[in-house]
């Protein structure tokens, strides 16, 4: 397990180094290969570095952008996390970068798992920079411990590297990359803000299996940045 733990005083300071290391390693991606890849995840707590993100200098017509994972809704619906990053990360500067969503017009997204695949398999075979987020049921992209498809997702050799989840805990069905394909990333942060969401994640590392807190199953597999605020 490779947990390395990053505390900063406010999340405005969190903010600004997180956006300076993605830019740096993305840089570098460039340099080294002549495109770069970024996947984000939604939710409140990284608008404010979408923002920042958005507002910097870069040649973000090489980078392409996806998610971790999406809640199966059109993406123009308010709980939709591309129309998150449309409207937070891809403006200004930024909106020349590529993105890639994670949906299909499939009623079921089960049956969008092969196309979904592929799309983001087509993106890079490493994802240069992954930034995942973490609920306080220690569930992490749309890994659920509560849903029937988590022992799936989990499975290190599942060829997809996209799954359709169902959580019981939380509203519409959902399409999540794979653990696989998660800790296949070159480099992964862990964006957490509040005691609140650092004590569930301390609790589920020492506590608890990786079906019961998904979380722990990234830890396991991979070394973890994590970018902690009060």
């Amino acid at each position: 397990m490779s947990l390395i733990i990053h505390e900063f005083d406010s999340p405005d300071l969190l903010t600004q180094n997180l956006a300076k290391q993605i830019m740096t390693i993305l840089q570098q991606a460039i340099k080294a290969k002549g495109k770069a890849s970024l996947v984000v995840s939604g939710g409140s707590t990284p608008k404010p570095l979408f923002t920042l993100l958005s507002q910097t200098d870069f040649a973000w017509e090489k980078v392409t952008v996806t998610l971790a994972d999406e809640r199966w809704v059109n993406a123009t619906h308010k709980d939709s996390n591309e129309k998150l990053v449309r409207d937070n990360l891809l403006q200004g500067k930024a909106s020349a970068a590529t993105f890639v969503s994670l949906t299909t017009e499939d009623q079921d997204a089960t049956t969008a798992e092969p196309e979904i695949s592929a799309r983001i398999d087509a993106i890079d075979s490493q994802f240069d920079v992954l930034i995942l987020g973490m609920g306080e049921d220690g569930h992490t992209a749309s890994l659920f411990p509560c849903s029937e498809q988590i022992s799936a997702g989990l499975d290190m050799s599942r060829k997809l590297s996209a799954i359709a989840t169902q959580p019981t805990t939380a509203p519409h069905q959902r399409m999540s990359m794979s653990l696989a394909k998660i800790v296949a990333a070159k480099k992964v942060f862990l964006h957490l803000t509040g005691a609140k969401k650092k004590a569930v994640l301390q609790d589920a590392l020492a506590n608890y299996t990786d079906l019961e807190k998904p979380i722990k199953a990234v830890c396991e597999h991979t070394t973890v940045d994590l970018m902690w605020a009060p």
